[in-house]
This record gives structure tokens, sequence and C-alpha cells, in this order.
């Protein structure tokens, strides 16, 4: 019937706000559950569902408690089952039918805390998460607030630091746009224009200079040559 199928299994929250407990009130369990838990998330909030955890009526009161919880809490992040560690006959009531239909039917996920580590029940394999012993259930699925505030820190100062980064690399991107805009603008091209105009005017300037100079020379040597031809020239 696909109770004990992985692909029908529901996930739990990472960081869960209200949880259940559905076990004997007076039992170690239940101490060590609660004290785990709200050592590791003191904002926890925990519903304590008090049932019979052995005997010939266990198995109907738990699936009945949490039936009761799925009817009327709705908004729990999940239920933990269980109790400390105990015979065969002891721990059978996890083992039944009636508790192992409850459990499946859950919309709520479930969590099974039953005995100690040795210890497997038929509700292990149907629940949602199985713990190895309470105390266990309480770490597994309880994120320390500690951890959880200096991971986020560290988080903080990771993203600060990559956005410093490129922040300053969008603005050397921009500075440098800016730059080539600039270099291209119509201001600049003005610029280009006026230096190129001074420039070819010195050149002109120059070869003009020159050409007179030539010029002159020029006019000079054939005056020269015209005066040691001339008839006065030769008289004398």
């Amino acid at each position: 019937e696909g109770l004990f199928s992985e692909e029908v299994k529901k996930t739990l929250p990472f960081i869960p706000q209200n949880i259940a407990i559905i076990t004997s009130p007076t039992g170690a369990a239940i101490r060590d559950i609660i004290t785990i838990s709200l050592r590791r998330f003191p904002n926890l909030s925990i519903l304590v569902v008090p049932s019979l955890v052995q005997g010939t009526f266990a198995a109907q009161e738990i699936a009945k408690k949490i039936d009761f919880l799925n009817n009327y809490f709705e908004d729990l992040d999940f239920i933990i089952i269980g109790r400390g560690g105990g015979s065969l006959e002891e721990l059978w009531a996890f083992n039944e039918e009636i508790l192992a239909r409850s459990i499946y039917n859950s919309k709520i996920p479930i969590v099974s805390a039953v005995g100690h580590e040795t210890d497997f029940t038929i509700s292990d394999f149907v629940a949602d998460l199985r713990s190895p012993t309470p105390s266990a259930a309480a770490e597994m699925t309880i994120p320390d607030k500690n951890n959880l505030i200096n991971n986020l820190s560290l988080l903080k100062s990771k993203i600060t630091r990559a956005v410093k980064r490129n922040f300053e690399l969008k603005t050397e991107k921009i500075n440098s746009i800016s730059r080539s805009l600039k270099y291209q603008g119509p201001e600049n091209k003005i610029n280009q224009y006026y230096q190129y105009i001074d420039e070819f005017s010195a050149r002109l300037n120059s070869r003009i200079k020159h050409l007179v100079e030539l010029y002159e020379e020029r006019v000079k040597k054939d005056s020269q040559r015209l005066d040691s031809l001339s008839p006065w020239a030769v008289i004398e």
C-alpha cells in the first residue's frame, strides 16, 4: 500500500516554530526532548500531548492524538511520537497497524523516536523521519540558534564583501565608459580640430618661411650674377 514508500514522506521545515510531542508525561523521553530543544532554539513553541506509550490501548490512544492534532493544530511543523527504551512487549504499541495508518495519513510530518538506537518498530518505517532515540530527535530536528546566528553573520560578511567588490567593479566600468565618451565627444573633437589647425598652421608657416628664404637666396644670387654682367661693372 506504500506505507513505507520514500516518495510519500514529508519534508520537515529547517527552522520549526511549533511542534508537538506525543509521549508519556512522566518519562525521561519528554524531559530530554524539551531540554535539548529549548537549549538549541529557545523561541520554539512546544505542545506536550500526554499519552500511554505501552500496553493494550497505547497504539489506539497515540493514533487518536495524531488525528486530533491534525484536526485542530494544522499549524504544527511536525509531531514527535516516542518513548524511552524497553522490551519488545513494551515497545509493541509502535508496531500496531492502527498507529501505522494514523502516521501514514497524517498531514503533519511525523518523527518516530522510539527506544534506543538498536530498537526498530513499524512506526519508524512509516514515519517521515526516524530518530534512534528521543534525545536524538531533538538534535536532528531542532537547529542550534547560536550556530544559525553565526552562519548568518558569516553570510552577511560574505555578501557585504561581494556587493562592495561588485560596486567597485561597476564604478570603475562606469568611469571607464565616461572617459571613453568624453574622449569621443564633440568637445574633444573640436579640441582635436583646433590642435590639428594649430599644427598645420605651424607647419605651413615654417614651409612659407623656408620658401621665402630660398627665394631671397635665389634673388640675391641672381642679382649678383646680373651685376657681374653689367657694362658698368665691366668698365670698372
